[in-house]
């Protein structure tokens, strides 16, 4: 989604139709539109939406999808504050779209539950400080912690090296091989091929 290319995930229930709705980083109606119909016609409904981080290109739907759907936000508290104008935006890019506040702050450890289907928000700071990863169900939606081959950047504003190699040695690193990795940009990988192939895992080693 979007000019950034954004992974927006949808994680259903099977059990109830209840949904959540991860990094609505729409650019602008058409593309939620075009979200919001899928989800209607696979008779989910939307009780969630859940930020991985406050960046723009993840966030830019949040006002779209809760207007629709009336589904609180869900994010880090450390990132809440970037979910107002201006802070961490990202509008600079040429990125459009905007959050209300945040409903709820996460924390580390944090349950985040979808009918039947049950999530860990681990934190993960270092591409930002408030990054989070959701774990549960054989799967974890990392963000722009941990790409396919690559982990997100340190280089921006309140981004930290430091804190990027402990995320991914303390929360990541530990996880099974057959966990399956669904980032925030590129394509779907596991945590056995991240730790034999991603240059930054390996360094960890």
């Amino acid at each position: 989604m979007g000019a950034l290319g954004t992974n927006c995930y949808v994680v259903g229930c099977p059990e109830t139709g209840e949904a959540m709705i991860i990094d609505p980083g729409f650019d602008g109606r058409a593309e939620a539109e075009r979200v919001l119909k899928e989800v209607e016609g696979r008779g989910l409904e939307v009780g969630l939406i859940l930020n991985t981080h406050g960046h723009t290109d993840h966030t830019a739907g949040n006002g779209i999808v809760k207007e629709a759907t009336g589904a609180p936000i869900l994010i880090h508290g450390e990132d809440a504050p970037m979910l107002t104008p201006a802070r961490g935006s990202l509008k600079s890019w040429g990125l459009r779209g905007s959050s209300p506040p945040a409903d709820r702050a996460l924390h580390d450890g944090d349950t985040v539950q979808v009918g039947s289907l049950t999530f860990t928000a681990l934190h993960t700071p270092g591409h930002t400080p408030g990054s989070v990863c959701l774990l549960g169900g054989g799967v974890v939606f990392t963000g722009d912690t941990l790409f396919a081959g690559s982990v997100g950047r340190t280089d921006l504003p309140a981004s930290s090296d430091r804190d990027m190699a402990r995320s991914l040695r303390e929360k990541l690193m530990p996880l099974p091989d057959r966990v399956r990795v669904y980032p925030g940009h590129g394509p779907a990988s596991t945590m056995e091929r991240e730790r034999r192939t991603n240059p930054f895992l390996r360094s960890l080693l």
